[in-house]
């Protein structure tokens, strides 16, 4: 080869070279265009979040597991756990824009619908009519929800326990009117109940479990046959619409939950003995008396709570008639 092919050919390579290097250039310059298309679109989904409400209870459980957090990851959405003592408070945080998922009892979303609050009901557990009940002391003359005529019972205000208490007397013809009600939050009415202030206590569990160990008292009637006793998950309208997705996940894995819980009871109330603070064996009774189950939203089961936003308004607890379908998740045909 002449020194001038040498040449030439050298020339080639170092062009070739060049070329190559402009290629590679161009790719990446390409690449970091896509990516800054791209960067708004992921900051935006990495923004989502999911502010979960809860008491100590199933949702604990949740959250100590860390479960929903990875579930929700692969949508580029976190999770923020705020703790209440109760759930009117946490409809309180929802009408405040504060949290977007909770859980609460039968009674408190129907007080917040009237005060305005925009929740929409996403799910529902199964019945359990077991969980709450009338305690009377153990050597109480009382021996019939009959024998309730003219005696001090106890109870919390506007409450399930309260809905419950009316149709009660309703099944055993009795009035309302025909009680005294002492209204009083769960620990003022245990007081009263230990030292005889008041003739029965209509409570929830673990609170009825604990009352029947610690003070001998008598379950008089539980709710069996007379109402549902739900507990339901709530969002606000606005965040359902735009969040259908990660409220689905959450009622998913509180619904695994209760599949687990159901299979292994003692487990559970292992669990959830700890998160309560509260004697193991407590629990367990508590546990026992659960039926486990979620389940979604239909016009059937918001009927059932029209039926007790009708009572209380009858009793004048709220101020104006609602509609329990205008609470309805955004899925729901």
């Amino acid at each position: 080869m002449t020194q001038d092919n040498k040449r030439n050919e050298a020339i080639a390579q170092l062009q070739k070279g060049r070329r190559r290097r402009q290629l590679v250039m161009a790719g990446l310059g390409l690449g970091v265009v896509a990516a800054a298309a791209l960067a708004p679109r992921q900051a935006h989904a990495a923004q989502r979040e999911l502010r979960v409400g809860y008491q100590k209870g199933a949702l604990s459980i949740i959250r100590t597991r860390g479960v929903l957090e990875k579930r929700l990851a692969p949508l580029g959405a976190s999770v923020k756990w705020v703790e209440f003592t109760a759930g009117p408070v946490q409809l309180e945080a929802l009408g405040a824009n504060s949290i977007d998922f909770g859980d609460v009892g039968e009674a408190p979303p129907i007080f917040s619908q009237a005060a305005g609050t925009p929740l929409v009901y996403v799910a529902a557990t199964v019945a359990r009519p077991k969980v709450e009940a009338v305690l009377v002391p153990n050597s109480s003359p009382i021996k019939s929800v009959a024998d309730l005529k003219g005696k001090r019972v106890a109870f919390n205000k506007g409450s399930n326990v309260h809905y419950f208490l009316v149709k009660l007397l309703e099944k055993h013809g009795l009035h309302y009117s025909d009680v005294n009600p002492v209204f009083l939050a769960p620990a003022d009415a245990r007081a009263a109940f230990e030292r005889g202030s008041v003739d029965a206590w209509v409570i929830w569990e673990p609170y009825l479990a604990a009352a029947e160990q610690t003070l001998q008292a008598r379950i008089l009637a539980d709710a069996t046959g007379v109402v549902k006793n739900r507990a339901y998950y709530f969002s606000s309208r606005e965040f359902a619409k735009a969040n259908a997705d990660l409220l689905k996940i959450a009622i998913e894995e509180l619904d695994k939950l209760d599949g687990w819980a159901k299979s292994r009871p003692d487990e559970y109330a292992g669990e959830l003995a700890a998160i309560l603070g509260l004697p193991r064996n407590v629990v367990e009774v508590a546990v026992r008396r659960y039926d486990f189950g979620t389940l979604p939203i239909t016009n059937a089961i918001l009927d059932e709570q029209q039926q007790i936003a009708d009572t209380f308004l009858d009793l004048k607890l709220i101020p104006r008639k609602i509609s329990l379908r205008e609470t309805a998740p955004p899925w729901l045909a």
